[in-house]
């Protein structure tokens, strides 16, 4: 397997819109998640993760319960809320967009415009 990949900015948002839309998820769930998602590839640090829940709570993305883990810790347990959903749907379709387009600069050959 190659080295995992790094995240280009503005797509954590989108990754953890969409692991959580899966089901309620704490914290470290979304890390397990997302790399479960993507066979590991993509490791994202706690460090970048906790910044990037509060910040889609305070936009009404996502909210927040506490409950208790699987090892019986407290935890702030995820789910997506109805702005959620359709902010996730509008970023998906732009993503999907974007990524044709790359592809299509991408598979250019020489000398064909």
């Amino acid at each position: 397997m190659g080295k995992p990949v790094d995240l280009l900015q503005g797509t954590l948002d989108m990754l953890i819109l969409k692991a959580v839309s899966l089901g309620g998820l704490h914290g470290y769930g979304v890390l397990l998640r997302l790399g479960q998602l993507t066979g590991g590839r993509l490791q994202i640090q706690q460090g970048s993760l906790y910044p990037a829940l509060y910040r889609l709570e305070r936009k009404g993305l996502i909210a927040s319960t506490w409950g208790e883990s699987e090892n019986k810790r407290k935890a702030r347990f995820y789910t997506l809320t109805a702005s959620g959903r359709k902010h996730l749907k509008a970023e998906t379709a732009l993503w999907n967009d974007f990524s044709s387009v790359v592809a299509g600069v991408l598979s250019a050959i020489p000398g064909e415009s």
